[in-house]
């Protein structure tokens, strides 16, 4: 009883915190751009072609213009930055925020506060977008993937969306006060979904700190089935690592086929929801069994296996066959791309998601000049 007590009180004190930082944080926020301005913008952006051309950028120890020239060729307009807050266990109900980071300091450069907001800069001075994209990270306890995310009690679920809210509150009032051009609330939490009251009211408050379009990143296995306040948001975010194959190195034909079911579950979706659907990420690994689950990285083998540059070709080609030509397809951001990478890199690149010097960057580049 003195547990769920303590639970109780401090799920309300963070709760209370969290309302309070977003009212105190937003008349204070430098440099905005005029709410109704930013928010009319960026609906403008969905509502015509407006796609995201995306790829989802790995955090680097600095944001250099040289590094975004291969993206421009690449007709890439947008990014996705990464940061990443930190549980101590799936069940454990308070979220810890390492964003203070700047140079010269443990941790990823790319990541901090002030690493995110160079990069986005940078990015922008040669007209490409960022989406801010927070994940989790678990550690201890209970699984190491955020949709392995459970509370034990009705106080502990309190307390974690207490601690997750105030952990998106802080990267929308970032977002907002450095106009990057779209939030991403949540990455794969499958185990919290189904709790739609808090959902919506995390919805509420980071709408009233950041102005631009909002998406939560469903995973592919259901999740983006089973999530009920998509008319929230604006706009349905799946990351799309969809099986398209039980053998290595399908045809095209085998493909385009068995993206057909996927599609039709996607377009159930979106026609009871009417929200265009981006693929917050989408890859391909270098490999002939990439089409089997396409989720799973290279383990540390792989760089003494073969690749299959064609196969990792034919799956993004039958991706954007299959999605591009449909209106309410906003697009998608490629997983993932490493600033700076040789053509001669490290050979554990090689069997890695990323398409660069690889025939998959041409098909993107194809497609995304369309």
């Amino acid at each position: 009883m003195r547990r769920w007590l303590l639970l109780t009180l401090g799920a309300a004190v963070l709760l209370l915190g969290a309302t309070a930082l977003a009212w105190w944080y937003w008349p204070r926020i430098p440099h905005l751009v005029p709410a109704a301005t930013f928010a009319s913008r960026s609906a403008a952006e969905l509502a015509a072609d407006g796609r995201f051309r995306g790829v989802s950028w790995v955090a680097a120890d600095s944001a250099a213009s040289a590094d975004l020239t291969p993206l421009l060729r690449a007709h890439v307009t947008w990014i996705a930055q990464t940061p990443f807050g930190w549980q101590a266990g799936a069940a454990v109900p308070v979220v810890q925020l390492h964003t203070q980071r700047r140079p010269g300091r443990h941790g990823y450069w790319g990541e901090s506060d002030y690493g995110l907001t160079q990069t986005a800069q940078q990015a922008r001075r040669q007209g490409i977008r960022t989406l801010l994209k927070p994940h989790l990270w678990l550690r201890g306890p209970g699984g190491t993937w955020p949709g392995d995310i459970q509370m034990q009690s009705a106080a502990d679920w309190q307390a974690w969306f207490a601690s997750y809210t105030m952990f998106i509150l802080h990267y929308a009032q970032l977002a907002e006060a450095e106009q990057m051009e779209a939030l991403c609330i949540g990455t794969e939490l499958e185990k919290t979904v189904g709790h739609e009251a808090e959902w919506r009211a995390l919805i509420r408050q980071v709408r009233r700190v950041y102005h631009g379009p909002l998406t939560y990143a469903a995973n592919w296995s259901g999740e983006f089935e089973q999530i009920r306040f998509w008319d929230a948001l604006d706009f349905i975010g799946i990351q799309a690592y969809f099986p398209l194959s039980k053998a290595n190195s399908p045809g095209r034909a085998e493909l385009l086929a068995n993206w057909q079911p996927h599609l039709q579950a996607i377009e159930r979706v979106q026609q009871k929801f009417r929200k265009p659907v981006v693929f917050t990420e989408a890859g391909y690994k270098n490999t002939p069994d990439t089409a089997i689950e396409p989720w799973k990285w290279p383990d540390h083998t792989a760089t003494f296996l073969p690749t299959d540059e064609a196969t990792q070709a034919a799956c993004y080609d039958a991706l954007f066959a299959t999605f591009w030509p449909r209106p309410w397809f906003k697009g998608l951001f490629v997983w993932k791309w490493y600033p700076g990478l040789a053509a001669d890199g490290p050979a554990r690149r090689h069997a890695d998601f990323t398409p660069q010097h690889k025939p998959a960057e041409q098909v993107m580049a194809k497609w995304y000049g369309k």
